[in-house]
């Protein structure tokens, strides 16, 4: 056995989990149809990704994978996966903010709008800042006691597993997300932070591989750290892939692709649209 939670750990996780991944679930649903009846419809493909994305959450931290990784360190690394990088990916793709802005009524929404240009989000939101959170949380989990910490206290567990969550959405956000931001940092920019927090997250797997985990036993370690190395790497190469299609179809037909490369667009922006 590797590094086994307390029963308490598991038994938060396990419950906790499907409970917030069918309140999303729901309330997604309920602002579909609520824009619906205001006339506006709601793309199925957004509405799927949510799903997928809510499904994915949740198998990371209940169900036969959240159990395996308590004595596999591979299976918690692709829990890690599904959590802080595929999870969020598909949940952004779902277009939850564009979509309560069409839902909620005008007063909500304008509101809503006022945090979005708020000087935090404005902070938050900067492509570094949340490379930061992302891949720096990382760093902090598997290169300090953190982790042990975590599987020995349920609560401070579940707040891991919570910022894996949320900072893996913040950055995708920033990267590849359909919803308004504050400001929209220029292709280029975009890459060169994606490259660097790539390359942040393979010397960590890497580290892993090579040195181990002191706080808690390694057993099949340099497994899940490959895993980690070479997943993380497959999403990485997917934010790539849809950063440049927001490139090339902000451009257009037209000779302008190179501007749009150097310089961001005016405005709050989405990444298919």
């Amino acid at each position: 056995m590797t590094h086994e939670h307390p029963a308490g750990t598991v038994d938060l996780l396990a419950v906790l989990g499907p409970v917030v991944g069918l309140v999303a679930l729901a309330a997604y649903a309920l602002a579909v149809v609520a824009s619906r009846r205001r006339g506006r419809s709601w793309p199925l493909s957004r509405s799927l990704a949510w799903t997928a994305g809510c499904l994915t959450a949740t198998a990371a931290v209940s169900g036969p994978l959240a159990t395996a990784s308590t004595m596999s360190w591979t299976a918690h690394m692709a829990g890690h996966l599904l959590l802080g990088m595929l999870g969020p990916l598909l949940l952004v793709l779902g277009g939850p903010v564009t979509l309560a802005l069409r839902a909620l009524p005008v007063t909500g929404a304008r509101r809503l709008s006022r945090v979005l240009r708020s000087r935090p989000l404005r902070v938050l939101t900067e492509p570094s800042v949340a490379a930061v959170l992302d891949v720096g949380g990382l760093w902090l989990l598997y290169a300090t006691p953190l982790l042990a910490l975590a599987h020995a206290h349920p609560g401070v567990g579940l707040l891991v597993h919570a910022h894996v969550l949320l900072a893996g959405h913040l950055f995708s956000a920033v990267m590849v997300g359909r919803d308004p931001l504050p400001h929209r940092r220029g292709t280029r920019h975009l890459l060169v932070v994606l490259v660097l927090a790539l390359a942040a997250h393979d010397v960590l797997a890497k580290r892993l591989y090579a040195y181990g985990y002191a706080p808690m036993s390694m057993a099949d370690l340099p497994q899940g750290a490959q895993l980690m190395y070479y997943g993380g790497d497959a999403v990485d190469l997917l934010l790539a892939v849809l950063v440049c299609l927001r490139w090339y179809r902000a451009g257009g037909r037209s000779g302008q692709r190179q501007l749009h490369l150097e310089r961001p667009r005016p405005g709050p922006q989405g990444v298919l649209g």
